[in-house]
């Protein structure tokens, strides 16, 4: 399975109720992506538990983030977005973080980069995703940035 087949469908923001059928979670989802305010010609079709997104982004970090958005949905288990044009499909999956009880971004941040003050990059990379660095979640999945910002 791959990146996209990991979230968990029991956490998550609840933006339908569970017994929904696919036309009332598509419709959720795309009210979501809006909320957010991410760029691009988005299309949304679900079925079950497993949500296909299509259309065009802007660029990678968009196809990533509408990933993140996607999956943190509760009662979704997998993102397909194999028919969503922009961005480069195919590049090497990014690294993420699975929010535990307790965590904050500036303890996400020690752990991935060894200096706790790096907390506001994986704060910009998760945006509009995170509109409050406070305001995380237990079984959310975060984009982690690559690379250190502690002195070599």
């Amino acid at each position: 399975m791959g990146f996209f087949d990991m979230f968990k469908r029991d956490k998550g923001k609840e933006v339908f109720q569970e017994n929904a059928d696919a036309n009332e979670r598509a419709e959720a989802i795309r009210k979501e992506i809006k909320r957010v305010g991410l760029p691009g010609d988005i299309t949304v079709e679900v079925e079950g538990s497993r949500v296909k997104v299509g259309g065009n982004v802007p660029d990678d970090a968009t196809r990533q983030k509408l990933a993140m958005i996607v999956g943190n949905v509760k009662h979704i288990d997998s993102v397909d977005d194999s028919a969503l044009g922009g961005g480069q499909q195919g590049q090497q999956q990014p690294k993420t973080y699975e929010v535990q009880s307790g965590d904050t971004l500036s303890s996400i941040a020690k752990n991935q980069y060894g200096d706790a003050n790096a907390y506001n990059r994986i704060f910009t990379a998760n945006q509009p995703m995170l509109n409050n660095p406070d305001e995380i979640y237990p079984g959310q999945v975060l984009l982690i940035p690559e690379g250190t910002t502690a002195s070599a």
